[in-house]
């Protein structure tokens, strides 16, 4: 079927005639900043504590805009009768953005995670070589560089943060003084025994409970001794009544010198 002519004349029109009516969305920078993503791709940062001067951002940079100065330190043997080490020591680290294509081969090769991507991009220069920037610019970018995604929430913290966390700590502990309670003692014996209630008195309070022992005295007192339960007990009859299981003592015995006496009779 052959397009009716004129048919893409209407259709530019209608969407000329909707644009028209909406309000515009143009940001003017430099007053409204831009949202720019969190790995964007604006100047290189350095971290200067994890640079070992290895030399491998320079070698693999492909623009050969990289600059490092260094030198050698000879570290003393910490245990004695060590042997001494030698170490390098940064002393100068630039970046000619001139020459920069942003290709971020240096960060993905740096083994100490030294190098980073900032968002930041307002670095203009009116001068061609004023955009080489040293190592104390590239430390204040460091800075800006935005913090990594958040990992999932079974992961293991990143051994990175933990140390540094572990440091800051051990910094702190060592610049905090050391605090000193002089009545520390006496609240934790306060607060080891139990408050006494506010209708209690202080004899009541005083006063052993039940449930602890009595001191003894050093030399107790000789106690009673009971009668024995198996012997003989004393007469609990009056003076009017006989005896148990005998006679009153009126009564005269029968003759117990000769116990056959009666048998015989």
């Amino acid at each position: 079927m052959a397009p009716i002519p004129g048919s893409g004349l209407a259709k530019g029109l209608a969407v000329t005639l909707r644009t028209m009516t909406k309000k515009s969305v143009t940001a003017q920078y430099p007053d409204a900043q831009p949202d720019l993503p969190p790995r964007t791709r604006g100047v290189i940062g350095l971290f200067e504590e994890n640079c070992t001067v290895c030399m491998l951002c320079a070698r693999e940079c492909p623009d050969w805009c990289i600059y490092i100065d260094s030198h050698k330190e000879t570290v003393p043997a910490a245990t004695p009768g060590g042997r001494e080490r030698s170490r390098n020591v940064l002393d100068r680290f630039a970046i000619d953005f001139s020459l920069c294509m942003y290709c971020g081969i240096c960060i993905e090769v740096c083994p100490f995670d030294a190098l980073f991507w900032s968002p930041e991009f307002e670095y203009a220069e009116t001068d061609i070589r004023e955009l080489t920037h040293e190592r104390d610019k590239l430390r204040e970018w460091m800075w800006t560089v935005p913090a990594p995604p958040a990992l999932d929430p079974g992961a293991e913290e990143p051994k990175e943060l933990a140390t540094a966390r572990k440091t800051a700590d051990k910094l702190a502990a060592q610049q905090a003084p050391p605090v000193t309670e002089p009545h520390a003692d006496e609240q934790a014996r306060a607060a080891e025994q139990p408050t006494r209630p506010q209708g209690d008195s202080k004899q009541q309070t005083d006063q052993p409970k039940p449930d602890e022992p009595k001191p003894q005295p050093d030399d107790p007192k000789p106690q009673p001794v009971e009668p024995r339960r198996d012997g003989p007990k004393p007469d609990e009859s009056g003076p009017d009544q006989p005896r148990r299981g005998g006679s009153s003592p009126d009564e005269p015995r029968p003759d117990q010198s000769n116990p056959g006496r009666e048998g015989r009779e």
